[in-house]
């Protein structure tokens, strides 16, 4: 026997929990049997899942419960319509249901005519070409951007190049300019122990009899 729930309810489980008995709605089932199909999901009973739903979920979604009940007025009615028009009409109609971007306006769910069902084709007809000169638009800026991209890509490699070159020049004059000051430090160095050297040394000079005097 599977083990009942009994935790918390979290977000995870409200969501299915909407989904489904949202689906249901839609589709002309009952919330019982929804319950059950989530009880089954989640591992809850079904009376759990209902006092779950009417205590705090159904709140959340008056809006969505009233557009799944209008969808299942206007199924209902597509239903009952004779077979062979109807089934088309409705077929089309069903756009509706799955999208807004293809709304028929004009068209009601008491009439439902021939000449509605050719002002809903040239519409779609129109809203089809406004989307392929759409599409053949951006794909024309893709190509732009992408020929612009390949422009900066060659400017940002001969930049790199160059920069490049600047930071090997840049250490070849640095290195000269090492060696150059360890040069002129060497001949100091060498000019002051001369300097110290010749200071160092003893002057003499010779006196009246020809002896030689050392000088302090």
């Amino acid at each position: 026997m599977t083990a009942v729930r009994q935790d918390a309810w979290s977000v995870e489980d409200d969501l299915i929990l909407a989904e489904v008995t949202l689906r249901h709605i839609r589709d002309g089932g009952t919330q019982l049997s929804a319950f059950e199909e989530v009880g089954e999901k989640i591992g809850r009973t079904s009376a759990a899942c209902g006092f779950r739903w009417n205590s705090c979920v159904r709140k959340k979604y008056e809006d969505a419960i009233s557009i799944a009940k209008a969808q299942r007025q206007k199924r209902s009615y597509y239903k009952k319509q004779p077979s062979g028009m109807g089934f088309q009409v409705a077929s089309l109609m069903k756009v509706e249901d799955d999208s807004s971007y293809y709304k028929v306006e004009g068209i009601s769910e008491e009439t439902l005519s021939m000449e509605a069902v050719i002002r809903f084709l040239r519409q779609w007809k129109g809203t089809v070409q406004e989307n392929s000169r759409q599409l053949k638009m951006l794909e024309k800026e893709l190509r732009e951007k992408d020929d612009e991209l390949d422009q900066l890509r060659h400017v940002n490699e001969r930049l790199s190049k160059q920069v490049n070159d600047v930071q090997t020049d840049y250490r070849v004059v640095n290195d000269d300019y090492k060696a150059l000051i360890q040069i002129m430090d060497r001949a100091r160095r060498l000019a002051f122990l001369n300097e110290e050297e010749e200071e160092s040394r003893s002057r003499f000079k010779m006196d009246a009899n020809g002896n030689l005097e050392r000088l302090e």
